[in-house]
This record gives C-alpha cells, structure tokens and sequence, in this order.
C-alpha cells in the first residue's frame, strides 16, 4: 500500500530504511564477510543482535525488506534455541542457500568461539580495561536495540490497531517473563491480527527463497526429532563421555526458549553435578561469555574445552559448539520452506501482521528489562546511550565504529 503524502517527519527513515524489493541472489564469500564483520562486532546479546540484523541487512544492504525480515524474527521466535543465531541462518540460507547459511553460522560465531577458547586456556583478553568498557557496550546496546524497536514500530504497527497491540503485547511480557509468556504473546497476537483492518494482497518474497524443497525441510525436522529421542537412548546404552557430552547439549539447544541466559541452568545442572566441571570455573566462563560479541550460544566451546574429562580441549569445544547449535540449523532448514509458502496466504498475511506488531513489543520490553536495566545506571550512561543512538539514526554511522567508541568512552568513565 502507498502511504498518503504528508510532510516529512524529522526522525523519518531514510530512503535505505525502507521496503525494498527482492533482492538478488548473493554469494556464500558475501555472506561471510558480511557476518564475520558483525561477529566481531555485536555485542549485546539476541535482541542487540536482531537490531544490528535490521541494520545491515535491510537498512543498508537491502538483502529483504522490512515485513520479510519481521516475519523471519517471528518465527525465530516460535522455535525454541538461540533466536538470533536461527535468524542469521535464516538471512544466511535466503541469500545464498544452504552453503549461506553455514558461511553466515559460522563468520557470526567464530570470534566469540577462539576468544572463549582461548579463555579456556587461561589466556586474558583486554584485562587492562577493567569492567568499564564492558558496560560502555552495554549503553550502546541500549541505543541498537531503540534504534530498531523504533524503526521496525513505523512498518509494523503504521496504525491505532496494531500499535495498540504492540504496547499490549510489551506490557505482557514485562508482566509475564519468560517463554511461556513470549509465546503466549505471540499467539494471541496472531488471533487478533486475523480481525485487523489491512493489506489483504499476498506477500512478496521480499528477499530470496531458501532453495530448499519441502521434502528436504520434513527431513531435517524429522531428523530433529529422531536425535531428541535417540541420542538419551544411545547415552544410556553406551555410556560414553562423548556421548553423554552430545545428549546433554543437544537437549539443551533443542528444548530451551529465550536464548543463552535460559540455558545457562540447563547446562549447570548436566554439568557441574556430575564433577565434570567445578561451579567456579562454569562461573567464570559464563562471565567471559558476557563480555564477547556474537551468540551467548558459544559458551559451550568454552565448557567443552575446560572439562577435566575427554574429550576436552579443542575436541571437546568442537563436540559441545556443534550440538548445542544442531537443533537450531535443523529447525531453520525444517521450518523456513513451509514458512514461505504459509506467509502467503490471506489468512496467514492478517495473522502475521498481528505476530509481527507482537514481536515488535516483545523487543519494546525487552529494551526495557534486560537492555535498559543492565545499561542504564546513571546519567552518564543515559548520555552515552543517547549519543550512540543519534550517531546510528541520524549521522548514520557503521554500527561496529558506535559499538568501538562505546567500549572506550565506557572505560575511561570506568
């Protein structure tokens, strides 16, 4: 639908912030490079992450367009693992198909991965900059996160109806933490949306299919199921550490909703009790996997390779990293290709409009409570935050220079 003319709004988005046609298909090297430089650079947890997404992928490279990108976070949201590692995969796997979506898997978590296994190691990353910097990152945060809850509000809830909705669904949220409420949240939002006034035209792709047959999709979800099922049967048959190591978080990234903080007990419980790791050490980890950019998923390479028993090391990170992120490819691979096809319907278009007015406020609660909570501490902070958010949407500036002189503003302050 085209907008009635009016006059320009001043924090209106710029021509690069708006819809965009599809796209053409990318190469698996763009892909990498365009995640590797994020994988360096975007701290701040799964919804900073969203944010940044948002930022390079369709503000500024126009890989999809807004409603495209909105519906590939909503259903990221649905499936249980890391959501916004499953929405690069996604971003990865409709720009240049399979092999895209491992180049995007891989450039996004590899930084994170060697600084943590390194830490495993005993090796110190920026010790001289004390906490300072770390929470200079997390006011930049707050400013990413904004920056997209704002920009994805515009598109999403352009009306009374949906933006109603949108505070709704943030005021349950902040109500009702956790995944129950998240999902509550997004199906009742879908209801609703199904008595929404709006488009009733099919969806545009608005970026590049994902190349995959729905034959392929039913075989990675029913492979899914098979190593939820099979892989306890196997550790309890043959005991093997490698074993019980690939069960424990294969069933951590499989069943977990909310991201990396909500699977931190479910891997305390099936590892720590059982000696394989002192409550110290996990702790410890935990902390520099607060500090490192990309997925919070990658502090299994950590705990893979600080365990006392083999496989640990390099090996251990490698068996622990690949089955805590397996769920969440096969579930990517399963679900996008009947996705595509359900998204077009009339039906499912009134739906998602209300699931995507949903999410938006799911992201409005949360740049309350974790982001601003964590980032915000005083003036001082509130100031850096809001300088970081008038370089990103007003001068425009890369998200990874924000993000470099957010962390050295933060330690000198620190």
């Amino acid at each position: 639908m085209v907008a009635p003319a009016s006059r320009p709004h001043p924090m209106a988005p710029a021509p690069s912030d708006l819809p965009q046609t599809e796209a053409p298909a990318g190469s698996v090297g763009e892909v990498f490079s365009a995640f590797l430089k994020l994988g360096l650079t975007a701290f701040g947890g799964p919804v900073a992450h969203i944010g940044y997404f948002r930022t390079e992928f369709v503000a500024r490279r126009r890989w999809l367009d807004e409603a495209a990108y909105a519906d590939l976070v909503a259903l990221c949201q649905f499936l249980p693992g890391p959501a916004s590692s499953q929405v690069g995969l996604g971003l990865g796997l409709m720009r240049a198909g399979p092999l895209g979506a491992l180049a995007a898997f891989t450039a996004f978590t590899l930084p994170s991965v060697l600084i943590l296994m390194a830490f495993a190691y005993g090796l110190t990353m920026a010790g001289g900059l004390g906490g300072g910097w770390l929470h200079g990152l997390k006011a930049v945060t707050v400013a990413v996160v904004a920056q997209a809850v704002f920009g994805m509000a515009r598109n999403l809830a352009p009306d009374g109806a949906r933006a109603t909705l949108l505070v709704a669904a943030a005021l349950v949220a902040l109500a009702f933490p956790g995944s129950i409420g998240q999902v509550s949240t997004i199906l009742l939002g879908a209801v609703i949306g199904l008595f929404l006034p709006g488009d009733t035209a099919p969806a545009q792709t608005g970026g590049r299919r994902t190349r995959l047959s729905r034959r392929l999709g039913a075989a990675a979800l029913a492979l899914y199921g098979v190593l939820l099922v099979a892989l306890p049967l196997l550790a309890t048959a043959f005991p093997t550490q490698s074993l019980q190591l690939a069960d424990a978080f294969y069933r951590a990234g499989a069943l977990v909703f909310g991201g990396g903080h909500v699977v931190l007990p479910l891997l305390q419980a099936a590892i720590v009790p059982k000696g394989w790791m002192s409550a110290d050490t996990f702790l410890a980890g935990y902390g520099a996997a607060q500090a490192v950019p990309g997925p919070l998923f990658t502090f299994a390479a950590y705990l893979g390779a600080a365990m006392g028993p083999e496989p640990n090391g390099w090996r251990g990170a490698l068996l622990c990293l690949g089955f805590i992120f397996l769920p969440a490819i096969l579930l990517v691979f399963g679900a996008l290709p009947f996705w595509e096809v359900l998204r077009r319907g009339v039906r499912a278009r009134r739906m998602l409009s209300g699931v995507n007015a949903a999410v938006v406020g799911l992201l409005l609660a949360a740049l309350y409570d974790p982001v601003w909570t964590s980032g915000i501490r005083g003036p001082a902070d509130a100031g850096l935050a809001a300088s970081a958010y008038l370089a990103l949407a007003v001068w425009q500036l890369p998200p990874w220079s924000v993000v470099i002189g957010g962390a050295l503003v933060g330690a000198m302050l620190g």
